[in-house]
C-alpha cells in the first residue's frame, strides 16, 4: 500500500473509532490500540509534511496557539429564543402561531435544552471549515482550532451530506468530568470550577489548544440551517445530522400535539436529574420548515420556537446587608449582600432588589432569612422572606435619598419604578458606565479595552467622556497599572479601528435611552445620518415605523443637551461613522416606493431573503402581517391558509413570483 493510501486509511479508521466511542458510546478497540495507531499516524505525518490534512485526527491534541480570535460575521443569524416558565405560555404561544397559520395541523419538536456554549460550525463538501462562537449573534469568535480537539466535532462527515451547511449546538461539559476536574484543582490547592458551563465557556477561548484538548468538552448538535437543503423538517434534520456523524441527543421527541408535549415536559422535569450533563428546560420548536418560515422572527428570536424554563430552584440565606449601585442612565439598583449560599451549580454572595418597590413590597429588612432562587435558572433574585425567623427589633428598610456615589438627591420619574441621579454629567459610574457601554461588541467593539481598563483611564484623568478616547497616546497610557507597550499598541490600534463601525451601531453605542440595537437601525434606515436625527421634531420621529413617543421624547431630550452636541461633533471630528454608508446596487430603483409587500410560501426564483432583499432595494416595504396598510401579497408555494385567508378578505392583490419579476422588470 503507498504511503498516502496508508495515511488515509488509517486517519479514515482513527475517524470511525472516534464516532464509535465519543458518539455512539460503542467503542470496538481498546484505548492502547486507539493510541498505538494515532501514535503511527502521527509518525507518519511527521516524515511526509506533504500530506498534511487541516482535519486529521491527529490535530485533536491540539498545540496551536491563538493569541488573538478573528471576529467573523454569521452568514446566518444565530436568533435567542423566548422563554415560557408556565404551561400556559407555551399555551398561549401556539395560540399566536395558529393565527398565522389558520387551521393547518402541527407537529412539534420537543428537545432538551442544555446549558453550554452556543457554537456554529460550517461544513464544506464534507469537511469542518469554521467553529465561531455565538457572540452577538450576528458575529462572534472563530475558535476553529479549539473546536477541533472536541471528540464528539466531526472533522469529516458521512453520507449524504450537503455541501454547504451551518450546524449549530451547545459545547458542554459532563457533569463527571466537570466533578475530575475540580477535584484535580482542590487537591493542588487551587480554587475549583464555579459552574458546568462558564466553564465550558471559557475553554472556547483558551489561547492553546492542548489545554482545550485535555478538557472532557462534548458538542451537542441541534439545528442545521443552510440554502436549499434535502430537509423538510427539525426532526428530520436531527436524523440527518446523526447519519453525517454528529453527536444529536436521543431524548428529542416528534409530538403531535400540546398534550404530547407536556408529558415530555413532565417527565423531564423529574428525570433530568438522571442525565449526565445540566439542562435547564425544553426546546419546543414547529417541526415543519415550511411553517417555520410563514412563521418568521422577530427582531431578537424564531415566532416558531420556545423554551420552557423548569421551575427554578430555591435556597434560603441571610440577607447581611443591601448596597446600591448606580448604573450608565443615572438609575439606582439596590442589591442584596447575602451569606454565600450553593444555588444551581453557583455559589450566590448577591441578589437584585430591583427597585424601592419590590423592597416595600416583600418587607425585606436587613438580617432577614430571605428565599433565592435564580431567575430563569441565571440571575439570582429574593422573593420572598422567612418571617418566622426575623428579630423583633428589626427595622424597615429606609430606602436611600441621595446618591451612594456623587451625594446628590435622588429624582424619581412619576409611572416609573426607579429611583434616579440626575448628575447626568458629574456621577462618575454615570460617566463610566457609558463610555463601557459605547465600547461593547454589540456597539464600536473596541478590541484592547475592557470596563476595567475604562475605569482605570477615568480615574486617572485621562478621559471624561466616550470621545475623549480618541485623543488617547501610547505614552499616557503604558504607564498605567497592569499595562504595558503591547497593549497600549492594541487599544489605541482598536479605538482606530473603531471608526469604521457602521452608523447604526454607532447610534446605538452613544447611548439615547430606549434606542437599542433595534430602534437605532430603524433610525438610521429612515434617517441616514446624525443631522438628520438631531433636527427631527417629535412629531417626526413618531410617524417614523415602530417608534413610540417615549422614544421619541428621549432622542429630543438627548439632542437638546449642549454636551452632548459637543460630544457628537468631537466624534465626527475624528471620523466616526455619523451617516449611513449604503451598499451600491446599480439595479435599485424607486418604483416599489410607497407600497408595502407580505412574502409568504416558497419561492424557485428567489430565496425568501433575497425577494425582501430586492423589495426593499426598489424602495418598497416588507410587512411581517398582512393589513389594510399592504400593498401586494407575494405568494409562493404552499402559501399559509391564514394568510390568503385574510388577504382576501382585505381584498389585497395577491401575485405570483412570475408577477413580481414582471413589475421589476417593468
Amino acid at each position: 500500500m503507498e504511503i498516502s493510501q496508508l495515511i488515509q486509511s488509517l486517519r479514515d479508521e482513527l475517524n470511525q473509532h472516534n464516532y464509535n466511542y465519543y458518539v455512539l458510546d460503542k467503542p470496538t478497540i481498546s484505548d492502547f490500540e486507539f493510541d498505538q495507531k494515532l501514535k503511527q499516524l502521527q509518525e507518519l505525518e511527521e516524515k511526509h509534511p506533504e500530506l498534511y490534512d487541516e482535519n486529521s485526527p491527529t490535530l485533536r491534541v491540539g498545540g496551536t496557539i491563538t493569541k488573538n480570535f478573528e471576529t467573523v460575521t454569521h452568514d446566518y443569524r444565530m436568533y435567542s429564543l423566548d422563554n415560557s416558565y408556565s404551561k400556559e405560555d407555551v399555551i398561549d404561544w401556539e395560540n399566536r402561531i395558529q393565527k398565522v397559520l389558520g387551521n393547518a395541523a402541527i407537529q412539534y419538536t420537543c428537545e432538551l435544552k442544555y446549558d453550554g456554549a452556543s457554537i456554529s460550525i460550517t461544513y464544506e463538501n464534507g469537511k469542518l471549515k469554521r467553529a465561531v462562537t455565538r457572540g452577538d449573534g450576528f458575529q462572534g469568535d472563530d475558535v476553529t482550532n479549539n473546536i477541533k480537539t472536541i471528540k464528539s466535532v466531526p472533522l469529516v462527515l458521512k453520507g449524504d451530506f450537503p455541501s454547504k451547511f451551518d450546524i449549530r449546538g451547545e459545547i458542554i461539559l459532563p457533569l463527571e468530568g466537570f466533578e475530575k476536574m475540580n477535584q484535580e484543582l482542590i487537591e493542588i490547592g487551587e480554587t475549583p470550577y464555579s459552574n458546568p458551563r462558564n466553564t465550558a465557556s471559557g475553554s472556547l477561548k483558551l489561547q492553546d489548544s492542548s489545554e482545550v484538548a485535555k478538557r472532557p468538552l462534548e458538542c451537542l448538535l441541534y439545528f442545521i440551517i443552510g440554502n436549499n437543503l434535502p430537509i423538510k423538517s427539525q426532526f428530520d434534520s436531527l436524523n440527518k445530522a446523526r447519519n453525517w456523524g454528529f453527536k444529536v441527543p436521543k431524548e428529542a421527541i416528534l409530538a403531535n400535539n400540546l398534550e404530547e408535549v407536556f408529558q415530555y415536559i413532565d417527565y423531564w422535569d423529574t428525570h433530568r436529574h438522571t442525565l449526565p450533563y445540566e439542562t435547564d428546560g425544553v426546546v419546543i420548536k414547529v417541526n415543519d420548515f415550511q411553517q417555520q418560515d410563514e412563521l418568521g422572527y422577530t427582531a431578537k428570536s424564531p415566532r416558531w420556537a420556545i423554551a420552557y424554563k423548569f421551575k427554578a430552584e430555591q435556597v434560603s440565606t441571610t440577607l447581611n446587608s443591601i448596597s446600591y449601585q448606580v448604573g450608565r442612565t443615572g438609575a439606582i439598583t439596590p442589591v442584596a449582600n447575602l451569606e454565600p449560599v450553593q444555588l444551581a451549580g453557583t455559589i450566590v454572595k448577591r441578589a437584585s432588589l430591583h427597585n424601592s418597590d419590590q423592597i416595600e413590597k416583600l418587607d425585606i429588612r436587613t438580617g432577614d432569612t430571605v428565599f433565592v432562587e435564580k431567575g430563569g435558572e441565571i440571575i439570582p433574585k429574593i422573593i420572598g422572606v422567612d418571617f418566622s425567623k426575623r428579630n423583633v427589633n428589626s427595622e424597615p428598610t429606609q430606602y436611600i435619598t441621595h446618591c451612594p456615589e456623587c451625594n446628590t438627591k435622588l429624582e424619581r420619574i412619576e409611572g416609573e419604578a426607579n429611583h434616579y441621579c440626575p448628575n447626568f454629567y458629574g456621577c462618575p459610574p454615570q460617566i463610566i458606565g457609558r463610555i463601557q457601554h459605547y465600547i461593547t461588541r454589540k456597539a464600536m467593539d473596541i478590541e484592547g479595552l475592557g470596563g476595567e481598563t475604562v475605569a482605570l483611564l477615568f480615574n486617572n484623568g485621562l478621559i471624561k467622556d466616550y470621545s475623549d478616547l480618541y485623543e488617547l497616546k501610547i505614552e499616557q497610557i503604558i504607564p498605567l497599572e497592569r499595562m504595558a507597550q503591547k497593549s497600549a499598541e492594541n487599544l489605541i490600534n482598536g479605538i482606530e479601528k473603531s471608526k469604521q463601525v457602521s452608523f447604526d451601531r454607532v447610534l446605538y453605542a452613544i447611548g439615547i435611552r430606549y434606542v437599542g440595537e433595534t430602534v437605532a437601525k430603524k433610525l438610521v434606515k429612515h434617517y441616514k445620518s446624525i443631522d438628520a436625527i438631531s433636527k427631527a421634531t417629535l412629531m417626526d420621529l413618531i410617524l417614523v415605523d415602530e417608534i413610540g413617543e417615549k422614544i421619541a421624547q428621549s432622542v429630543i431630550d438627548f439632542f437638546d443637551k449642549p454636551d452632548n452636541v459637543r460630544i457628537i461633533e468631537r466624534l465626527k471630528s475624528f471620523g466616526v461613522q455619523m451617516e449611513l454608508i449604503e451598499k451600491f446596487n446599480p439595479n435599485a430603483t424607486n418604483k416599489f416606493q410607497g407600497k408595502t409587500f407580505v412574502v409568504s410560501g416558497v419561492f424557485s426564483q428567489f430565496s425568501r431573503d433575497d425577494l425582501k432583499q430586492s423589495i426593499e432595494d426598489n424602495g418598497g416595504k416588507v410587512g411581517s402581517s398582512i393589513s389594510a396598510k399592504t400593498t401586494f401579497v407575494v405568494a409562493g408555494e404552499n402559501m399559509g391558509p391564514a394568510k390568503l385567508e385574510k388577504a382576501q378578505q382585505l381584498n389585497i392583490p395577491i401575485i405570483s413570483e412570475e408577477e413580481y419579476i414582471k413589475m421589476l422588470d417593468n
